[in-house]
């Protein structure tokens, strides 16, 4: 994965052939922690969202994200790195949760960059994220599904993962209205360029 200085990334990746990669809460957390360790170190969080068998962050990228480390003799950006680890120990944890073996990820995670434009791509993708588990059913509103930064930017936690101002400060967020934005209906055309 190449990053640039000062870009907005959507960073997905799901359970290999679809399967679940969270079993139960304890799994979520954990993940979260992961992405505190492995991910925070070299970029802004500024949303995420962890579901049964997928996640998405969006984050912004500035001068630690593009560093790199040698690894085996080989330059490396810091980031993927730091996904490679996230996803590597997350990985080997549930298979010894699970008695299990193999993959748990799809083999390449996804880093699509969010070019800000007059179609507001970067709030869009902030709100398709918060969006995932309604549209899946799992809750009947955003701010009953524990493991995304939705209750934080609704003010129903205050959670430290997201760099909650930077993200008003570039998305240009209305805090007052954020609510009544996040719940308003995302088309497919939409989606299509975070994707």
């Amino acid at each position: 994965m190449e990053f640039f200085r000062n870009e907005l990334y959507h960073i997905y990746n799901r359970g290999n052939n679809r399967q679940k990669i969270f079993f139960n809460p304890d799994n979520y957390i954990f993940f979260l922690g992961k992405i505190r360790r492995y991910i925070l170190p070299y970029c802004d969080v500024l949303a995420y969202c962890l579901m049964p068998n997928h996640f998405h962050l969006l984050i912004r990228s500035d001068e630690r994200t593009i560093a790199t480390k040698s690894v085996a003799g080989k330059d490396k950006n810091v980031l993927s790195e730091g996904i490679r680890h996230l996803l590597s120990s997350y990985t080997q944890a549930i298979n010894k949760q699970n008695s299990s073996t193999g993959s748990l990820f799809q083999q390449n995670t996804k880093a699509k960059p969010i070019i800000k434009g007059s179609r507001n791509y970067d709030r869009i993708c902030l709100h398709y994220i918060h969006q995932n588990p309604l549209k899946t059913n799992l809750v009947e509103k955003m701010e009953e599904w524990e493991y995304s930064s939705f209750r934080d930017y609704c003010g129903k936690r205050h959670g430290t993962l997201c760099n909650k101002e930077l993200a008003v400060k570039i998305l240009d967020l209305n805090l007052k209205t954020f609510y009544e934005d996040a719940y308003r209906q995302i088309s497919y055309d939409d989606t299509s360029n975070i994707l």
